[in-house]
């Protein structure tokens, strides 16, 4: 929407980034006719071929977003050959060491490309520009069509464009640059700026044919979900593409603790990855060798550091999924987060719309349009608080929860009994998992809408 088209009782979101998060934001708004627009900056809706599952809270936030939403995901997600996650020690035996049930067709995977290509055809093709690269964004007042005065975030794009909205959500991943706008500390976000912080953790991550992981590893383990632990690391594999593909991730401890590259990825070899695991048991080393002789290396960051509790939002400019809250993948967690983030956002955005259509009603064409000016931004400020406000201790605990979890899966030296001991292990990360799934998102959006009504009813 360009400004010489802009009304005064026109309310419109811009989502930056066309990822999991972002697309699910614009189903929300899209099943509540909420005004928007997803700017991506590649020049079409992308990701990486790897796998990625999604835990029964997410799936509950999906059905809760927009009705096919979740239907999609199923009709690509891998069908379970059994609802178990099963955790083995791949360093010396072997030997299961716990399965945690997933609930029946639970915790599902998929490739992340098939996914976001299911969900991408649910989305208007007007309601997507790509090739949009965000360069800034400001805080201005410009005229309408009438030639009234109206505040507007105006965003311009590297490309040279410009274009506006009532409100910015940053959906644009870890190195977000929506989250440099949003993390200026002042009077109502005081705090140090959020950066992305190297775990001191690396990953490779492979597609091996079907055919090849059978012959490797066998039925019962191709076939499952599973996670085989060992000292200062773990490989997790489980099926995808209708059994036809074995997603294999494999994680390695840095010794350095720097990530020396200047992008998260870099080129690595299964060279490298097969001295990480020369010493570990047979089975592992067969997995490693599936992988391809050279792929991407991905340095895994997080957001652990970051310790303000406004930071998520300022202004009418707000983050969410990767770029508010990165996690690494040690849960399974991170994306559902961003899908939580997308339902919240959606459900407060909707309500700030309606209240705004319903003042501009009230108001009537002469003369309030200042009025509709003001209570639009009052709304979506609030709106936008009380979405950080129940999410960040939300995700911060995910963040921290999954390194807890990597630290028992590499036997870290505390933690060695607890790693291989089913009757420890078991409790330790079953609570662990279930603290991520068995969340209220249903709750969490009432909490939400209350606090929204509590902030404009104080007149903030």
């Amino acid at each position: 929407m360009e400004p010489s088209t802009i009304t005064n009782d026109t309310f419109h979101i811009a989502i930056i980034g066309a990822g999991i998060t972002g697309i699910n934001l614009a189903l929300g708004l899209q099943a509540r006719n909420v005004s928007f627009t997803l700017y991506e900056r590649h020049s079409e809706i992308r990701d990486i071929g790897a796998g990625i599952g999604f835990s029964p809270n997410a799936e509950r936030a999906m059905s809760l977003l927009h009705p096919e939403i979740l239907t999609a995901y199923k009709r690509v997600a891998n069908p379970n050959v059994e609802d178990y996650f099963h955790w083995v020690d791949g360093y010396d035996s072997d030997e299961l060491i716990y399965k945690l049930h997933v609930g029946k067709d639970g915790f599902q995977g998929g490739r992340r490309s098939d996914i976001l290509e299911a969900w991408a055809t649910l989305i208007r093709p007007t309601s997507v520009v790509f090739s949009k690269n965000l360069a800034d964004i400001l805080h201005n007042e410009i005229c309408d069509v009438d030639g009234n005065k109206t505040t507007k975030l105006i965003l311009s794009f590297t490309d040279g464009t410009t274009t506006t909205a009532d409100a910015v959500i940053g959906c644009d991943g870890i190195h977000s640059r929506v989250r440099t706008h949003v993390c200026i500390p002042d009077s109502a976000n005081i705090g140090p700026k959020p950066i992305a912080q190297y775990t001191g953790k690396f990953c490779y991550r492979a597609l091996a044919p079907m055919p090849a992981a059978l012959s490797a590893i066998g039925e019962g383990r191709a076939l499952a979900r599973c996670m085989y632990t060992g000292p200062g690391a773990h490989v997790l594999t489980y099926p995808v593409a209708n059994n036809t593909l074995l997603n294999i991730l494999a994680v390695i401890e840095d010794p350095s603790e720097t990530w020396p590259h200047p992008h998260t990825t870099c080129l690595g070899s299964k060279a490298e990855a097969a001295t990480a695991f020369e010493q570990w048991h047979p089975r592992v080393r067969q997995i490693i060798d599936l992988m391809p002789e050279q792929m991407d290396k991905w340095g895994i960051f997080d957001m652990k550091n970051s310790s303000s509790t406004g930071f998520y939002n300022r202004r009418r400019m707000c983050v969410a999924g990767d770029a508010a809250h990165a996690a690494g993948p040690h849960l399974g967690a991170g994306a559902g987060m961003g899908i939580e983030d997308a339902l919240v956002l959606a459900e407060l955005l909707a309500e700030v719309d309606r209240r705004v259509k319903e003042t501009a009603g009230k108001t009537g064409s002469d003369g309030g349009g200042s009025v509709v000016d003001g209570v639009r931004d009052g709304l979506v400020k609030n709106a936008l608080w009380a979405y950080s406000n129940v999410r960040f201790g939300r995700t911060m605990d995910v963040v921290c929860s999954t390194r807890r979890a990597c630290d028992l899966f590499h036997w870290r030296s505390r933690s060695i009994y607890v790693s291989r001991d089913s009757q420890v292990f078991g409790p330790t990360i079953s609570q662990m998992f279930h603290e991520v799934w068995d969340y209220n998102v249903e709750r969490m959006v009432e909490s939400a809408k209350e606090l929204l009504d509590d902030q404009t009813r104080a007149g903030y």
